[in-house]
C-alpha cells in the first residue's frame, strides 16, 4: 500500500495529473457549490484508465446532521452499483454527524474544527470514474467545496483492487439488560464463543483486502455512579473465506484492536489508529476510533466478515456505527445504505439514573470530570 522507498517520490512516470474543482469559472470567488435538499451533483466523470490521488472538501449547511445527510458515492469503470456509498462525515473518519481535528495516513480533518476533510486512499481505475454527492436535507441547502486531484494513465495496470468504502449502523446493539447487575458484573461476566451476534463492520465477497475503518459508539448505559460504564472489551473477529469456528483472526478487546490500552480517554491521532472523539467522563457520550491495516492488510480470496462484539459478549446495548475501507477486485457484492431518518444521530445526551441525593452532581458527572465540576461549583 505504500512506496516501498522514498526514491519513489522521484521516479517519473508517464502520467499526467488533472484536477476536478469547485473553482468559480467566471472567475470570482464563488469558488463552491449549493446543492439543493434531494439534488445529486457529479464532482468528477472522466473516462479512460487512471487513479484518484486525493479528495479534499469542505462543506457547510445550517440544517442540523447535515453531514450523516449527505451521501457520497462513487462508480469505477461503469459499474452500475456505486463501490462507495457514505455519509459523508462518516467516510473522513469520523462520525456522530461531527467533525474533530485529527489525522491519519489516508483521511485527515484538518481545522478548522476538523471541516477540512481529505482522503489520500489511492483509487485506481481501468476505464473510467465517477464521484457524486446527494443532498439529503430535509429542507436546507449545503454548500460544497472541493478539489479531487487524480492522475491519467497511459495503460491500465491489471493488478489493482477497487477503492470500496461501506457504512453501517445498528442503533441500538443487542444487548442484555444490566437489571440486578453490578456494572462490573454487567461488563466482565459472560461467555461468547461466536461470532454471531458481533457488531457486523464489514462483510465482502470476492478477492481482496481489508484496510481499515472507523468505528464510532453513543454510550447509551445511564451512568451508575460506580466509576464502571466503559463500553468496550469486545473482541474483533476476522471470518476469511467462509472458515468455520474458531476464526483465524480473534482479538482481546475494542481499545486493543485500535492499539491502545486501558481504556483510554484522551483524544490521539497516529498514521494508522487514533481516537478523534472520546466522549465524556466515565466513557460517556460519543467516542470516534480508527484503524487502518495499511502495513497489514487483511488478505482474503473468497470471502470476509468483519465484526466486533459490543461489549463483552455482546452485553452492551449502544448506539454503532462504522465505515469500512477495501479493495478487491470487481464485481462486488451491491450493498444499500440506511434511509436518512435512520441516519440521525441521536442526541448527545444520554439517559441518567436519578440520584435523591443530587441530580445535578449525578449528571454532571455523566460530562464532566470531577476537576471540572469543582472549577464550575467554585466560579459559580
Amino acid at each position: 500500500m505504500l512506496p516501498s522507498s522514498p526514491l519513489s517520490w522521484a521516479r517519473l512516470t508517464a502520467a499526467r495529473s488533472r484536477r476536478a474543482s469547485s473553482y468559480d469559472r467566471r472567475g470570482g470567488n464563488r469558488d463552491r457549490i449549493s446543492l439543493a435538499a434531494d439534488e445529486t451533483a457529479v464532482l468528477l466523470d472522466v473516462k479512460g484508465p487512471g487513479c484518484v490521488t486525493h479528495i479534499w472538501i469542505t462543506a457547510h449547511s445550517i440544517e442540523h446532521n447535515y453531514l450523516r445527510k449527505v451521501l457520497l458515492r462513487m462508480y469505477w469503470d461503469g459499474e452500475k452499483e456505486p463501490s462507495v456509498l457514505v455519509p459523508l462525515g462518516d467516510f473522513f473518519g469520523m462520525g456522530h454527524g461531527e467533525t474533530a481535528t485529527f489525522w491519519s495516513l489516508p483521511l485527515v480533518m484538518a481545522p478548522s474544527s476538523g471541516t477540512g476533510l481529505n482522503s489520500y486512499f489511492p483509487m485506481p481505475f481501468s476505464s473510467g470514474a465517477r464521484i457524486e454527492v446527494t443532498s439529503e436535507n430535509f429542507a436546507s441547502e449545503t454548500r460544497l467545496y472541493y478539489n479531487i486531484d487524480y492522475e491519467e494513465w497511459p495503460e491500465p495496470q491489471d493488478d489493482l483492487g477497487r477503492f470500496h468504502a461501506q457504512w453501517r449502523r445498528e442503533n441500538p446493539t443487542d444487548g442484555i439488560p444490566d437489571a440486578g447487575m453490578t456494572s462490573h458484573t454487567h461488563q466482565h461476566a459472560g461467555r461468547n464463543r461466536s461470532d454471531e451476534g458481533n457488531y457486523v463492520i464489514l462483510e465482502a465477497e470476492g478477492r481482496g483486502h481489508y484496510v481499515g475503518c472507523n468505528l464510532n459508539i453513543h454510550n447509551l448505559r445511564p451512568d451508575a455512579g460506580d466509576g464502571e460504564n466503559w463500553y468496550g472489551e469486545g473482541d474483533e473477529m476476522m471470518r476469511i473465506d467462509g472458515e468455520e469456528w474458531p476464526v483465524s483472526i480473534h482479538g482481546t478487546g475494542t481499545e486493543d484492536y485500535f492499539n491502545t490500552a486501558w481504556g483510554p480517554s484522551e483524544p490521539f491521532s497516529s498514521p494508522f489508529f487514533g481516537i478523534a472523539k472520546t466522549g465524556g467522563a466515565n466513557w460517556s457520550g460519543k467516542v470516534s476510533w480508527y484503524r487502518f491495516h495499511l502495513l497489514d492488510p487483511v488478505h482474503f480470496q473468497k470471502s470476509i466478515r468483519v465484526s466486533i462484539e459490543h461489549g463483552h459478549a455482546n452485553r452492551r446495548s449502544d448506539d454503532y456505527a462504522s465505515t469500512a475501507y477495501w479493495y478487491q477486485a470487481e464485481p462486488h457484492k451491491p450493498f444499500g445504505v440506511l434511509p436518512v431518518e435512520q441516519r440521525i444521530p441521536r442526541s448527545d445526551f444520554p439517559a441518567v439514573k436519578a440520584d435523591t441525593n443530587n441530580d445535578i452532581l449525578t449528571f454532571l458527572r455523566t460530562r464532566f470530570t470531577e476537576d471540572q465540576i469543582a472549577q464550575f461549583l467554585a466560579a459559580n
